[in-house]
């Protein structure tokens, strides 16, 4: 049957090897089912929900992607779209963020999952990607990758908030601070030792000390086994707080303003075309996969793409796309579709794993004075030591794309650092993106090479004008 359905003589593979690949993809995203209960928690959703939609919803990306694709890419929300989610639409206005709810975020999330499955399977998706210039595609990677490494510098209580300066080192020898530097250290250990699931084991050894640690010297360090009753398995939380709840979002999203709400879509779907095409394209490319310069049934790979996001939408989860993780899936020997349905099987098993993941997602209310930081009128700071680490490596993940941007040539260099830094200082994706965007056709219209400027982008640089000023 898995000759049949895979041809695994064809592609030089056996069951056996498709079972370690996918088991070595698992334990490289894995860490997924840690962060996205927490990210999109701050936007107010259950995050018991959000586990279960997020390993339903990928599980299932990852056997159509099997089935259909027959490629070794696993899926699962991806990083930078969950924190565009829930800190640029869902945060508040006052920290940059649109103020929107999160039924409100996931219909523009469903909307631009369906244009997404509408472009792949008409085949349009690659001239809409390349109507984006390439300085700014790795631009927009970058400031994402920084932002989330600055979220999980305040949320590990290595940088605090200080009046004068925004932002300072916080002190070191606060019990969180000392918990992330351990986690942040134990994984760039292990990934420097090239060790599978490096992320996953320093989750979990980091949760470990931190459990050991509060019982030897007491509840600063913010866990407690006790409270979770000494649980590890049991069965998954319901998904009822959020499964369909999307639906109730498309009634006020209108009254948003039609410029936020579509811009909010065209980044949503920007975003995926971009991680989807140039994950499909290294991940075949690394693993030998490509035909004629052209990766094998791209179309069904997209069409499995969109088809994650608008199930992982429905039932309440950000935008489920192909990982570049599932590149050591690729090195442990994983050739054929069989690799993501193990990874997707896996993904299945998780979900009795919640009180781990509940323990090490609840977040750890810290005195601002203990961290370094002037007190403050809003109270304790939530941190979260353990998730902290995840971020700060993610960040890091993300950043050698600056190095493929043209700082030569100021007309790609500027609308990149622009972007780039107005998406960190700003804290909000979306008007980095903005700054971008416009920067760039109005320095091409000055050194007079209008015609690199792809027709799509005075569409999308007008946009975002009207969304700046309506803002």
């Amino acid at each position: 049957m898995f000759e049949k359905l895979f041809g695994l003589r064809e592609h030089g593979t056996t069951v056996g090897r498709e079972i370690v690949g996918g088991a070595a993809t698992f334990m490289a995203l894995s860490y997924i089912i840690f962060v996205q209960p927490v990210v999109l928690g701050m936007a107010g959703m259950d995050p018991g929900a959000v586990m279960v939609a997020t390993c339903v919803c990928s599980a299932l990306a990852c056997v159509l992607m099997g089935l259909t694709a027959n490629l070794p890419v696993a899926l699962a929300p991806a990083m930078g779209h969950n924190f565009f989610f829930a800190f640029t639409v869902c945060g508040v206005v006052t920290a940059g963020g649109l103020g929107w709810t999160w039924q409100e975020a996931l219909a523009a999330n469903l909307i631009a999952g369906v244009v997404f499955l509408v472009l792949a399977a008409a085949g349009f998706q690659q001239a809409l990607a390349r109507a984006i210039p390439e300085s700014l595609k790795y631009a927009i990677a970058v400031g994402i990758g920084l932002l989330i490494a600055f979220v999980g510098l305040r949320w590990g209580g290595i940088v605090v908030h200080e009046p004068a300066a925004y932002t300072k080192l916080g002190s070191l020898r606060s019990p969180t601070a000392l918990l992330t530097c351990f986690g942040l250290l134990l994984i760039a250990i292990l990934l420097v030792l090239r060790v599978r699931g490096a992320i996953l084991i320093g989750i979990v050894v980091t949760a470990a000390a931190g459990l050991a640690a509060s019982h030897l010297w007491g509840a600063t360090w913010g866990y407690d086994l006790a409270a979770y009753g000494g649980r590890i398995v049991a069965p998954p939380p319901s998904v009822a707080p959020t499964a369909g709840k999307v639906f109730g979002g498309f009634a006020s999203l209108l009254g948003a303003g039609w410029t936020n709400w579509l811009t909010v879509i065209f980044i949503f779907l920007i975003l995926d075309l971009f991680d989807t095409i140039g994950t499909l394209v290294g991940v075949a490319e690394r693993g030998g996969l490509m035909r004629n310069g052209e990766v094998p049934n791209m179309r069904a790979a997209l069409v499995s793409d969109a088809c994650g996001t608008i199930a992982g939408t429905l039932a309440g989860t950000s935008t489920v796309t192909s990982y570049v993780e599932s590149a050591a899936g690729i090195s442990a020997g994983g050739r054929t579709g069989l690799t993501p349905i193990v990874t997707g099987v896996l993904l299945l098993a998780s979900l009795f794993f919640y009180p781990v993941v509940e323990m090490v997602g609840k977040p750890v209310m810290v005195p601002p004075e203990h961290l370094g930081a002037v007190p403050s009128v809003l109270g304790a700071v939530e941190c979260h030591p353990v998730i902290a680490p995840v971020l700060i490596v993610i960040g890091c993940y993300m950043l050698p794309m600056v190095a493929r941007i043209n700082w030569e040539d100021f007309s790609e260099a500027i609308p990149a650092f622009l972007c780039i830094v107005v998406m960190q200082f700003g804290l909000s994706i979306s008007h980095g993106i903005a700054w971008g965007f416009i920067s760039y056709a109005i320095l091409k219209v000055v050194q007079g090479r209008v015609r690199e400027v792809p027709p799509l982008m005075w569409v999308f640089a007008a946009l975002f004008v009207v969304f700046l000023v309506a803002a």
